[in-house]
């Protein structure tokens, strides 16, 4: 049952240093839901970061201690200082979450009138933010964890100092032990947090907004831009970090490369973005395209001159937990996934008959599923739409926003 007529006039404050707009790069998983919520008569207030997350680049040129935006009524976002040098290094990183985590504490003080507090992560510090908050202005917290931080960073070798280690995951379990309720994006997190003492666990997978997305489109705008009328496209779409394993797409390419018609193309920003440059360069591919990174609301048309997506990490155990983001809006977008990611994801790929699963980290399998897809077009236009069926049904957006102000209601109410 939808009980968010009971929410009316409730004000929500999310801490979330990552949070972007539709007119932005990145993930907009927080601004559908807190717009859902305004249109129910909520008010919702962010405290994110001016610093971009995906290109490390200040969105307002200059930082300032505090940026005010109301970009539609009912929702207003504060943008809280945070140290510039988001990709410069582990370290550097680290001193960009640090920065927020204090400043968003400081400017989270003069929020009034806030009837609940909604964390997430990563980054983690900040939930440390979010339910000192919350304790203060005694209200409930929920945190919603998105990744398993500090899991993947120890499980990736990126976070290695052992006093970090153990710091991060006395932080980790601490938050687990201490929010009035757990909120998951994938099945696959719900053990880890059981094992760090974290309980009362709901799930809110990631989704999509099917909407956003026109699976007739092919895209013919994009691909007139890139001179690509003719090509058979192999699109990468988001973060292009360590994590990502985009250096297995390269040799894959390498592997294609007596084909002229397949071209890779990669569009976002991130950490290891001139590295894959140069690395494409020395290998001399001509089949490798890099693109900047697209606002939300201009991605359907990059999608639709897709002829198949591709979902890649490295192969790390940690990751078979995770669902991805990006793949629900491949899905949405009605364009077969390449799904170089095993676990709990290659699960709904496979249910839904939505792509094809390749072995992490093996380029040649990689380079075999884009000529098996680029030489049966029929075959990966019926993946496509099975995708498309798929998450319309099980992992809509608006779907996802009703659960996700349900249990806000139920902490609300609580109180």
């Amino acid at each position: 049952m939808n009980q968010s007529n009971q929410l009316t006039g409730k004000h929500i404050l999310l801490i979330h240093q990552a949070f972007a707009l539709l007119n932005e790069p990145g993930g907009t998983r927080h601004y559908e839901m807190a717009h859902s919520f305004i249109q129910h008569g909520h008010q919702v207030t962010v405290i994110t970061s001016p610093i971009s997350y995906l290109t490390g680049k200040a969105n307002q040129g200059k930082v300032h201690w505090l940026i005010r935006e109301e970009p539609e009524p009912g929702l207003c976002i504060l943008r809280a200082y945070t140290y510039p040098a988001l990709h410069r290094s582990f370290f550097h990183r680290l001193l960009s979450f640090f920065s927020f985590m204090f400043s968003s504490f400081f400017i989270g003080l003069g929020v009034k009138n806030v009837d609940v507090i909604w964390g997430t992560s990563p980054p983690i510090f900040q939930g440390w933010t979010a339910w000192l908050l919350a304790k203060i202005k005694r209200v409930k917290f929920l945190f919603e964890i998105r990744d398993l931080w500090p899991a993947f960073a120890i499980a990736m070798k990126v976070l290695k100092n052992p006093l970090l280690i153990s710091l991060s995951q006395w932080l980790e379990k601490f938050l687990y032990r201490h929010a009035d309720l757990l909120v998951v994006n994938s099945p696959g997190f719900i053990n880890h947090i059981k094992e760090r003492g974290g309980k009362n666990i709901s799930l809110v997978t990631n989704g999509v907004d099917p909407n956003m997305f026109d699976p007739e489109d092919k895209g013919d705008k994009f691909r007139q831009e890139q001179g690509l009328q003719d090509a058979c496209i192999m699109l990468y779409a988001g973060a292009h970090g360590v994590s990502n394993d985009l250096e297995v797409i390269l040799k894959a390419a390498a592997l294609t490369a007596s084909d002229p018609r397949i071209v890779y193309v990669f569009v976002g920003d991130g950490k290891e973005k001139v590295n894959l440059m140069n690395t494409a360069r020395e290998m001399h591919l001509n089949n490798i395209y890099f693109i900047p990174p697209v606002p939300k609301d201009e991605m359907s048309g990059v999608m639709a001159a897709a002829d198949a997506c591709i979902a890649i990490l490295k192969p790390v155990e940690m990751y078979k937990t995770t669902y991805p983001n990006k793949v629900f809006d491949y899905m949405a977008a009605g364009r077969p996934v390449l799904c170089a990611i095993d676990g709990v994801i290659r699960e709904v790929i496979e249910t839904a008959k939505a792509g094809v699963f390749v072995q992490p980290g093996d380029p040649q399998a990689l380079a075999n599923a884009v000529i098996y897809l680029s030489n049966h077009a029929a075959e990966a236009n019926q993946m496509g739409t099975n995708g498309r069926e798929y998450v319309c049904e099980h992992f809509n957006r608006a779907k996802n926003a009703v659960e996700m102000e349900n249990l806000l209601l139920s902490l609300i109410k609580s109180t």
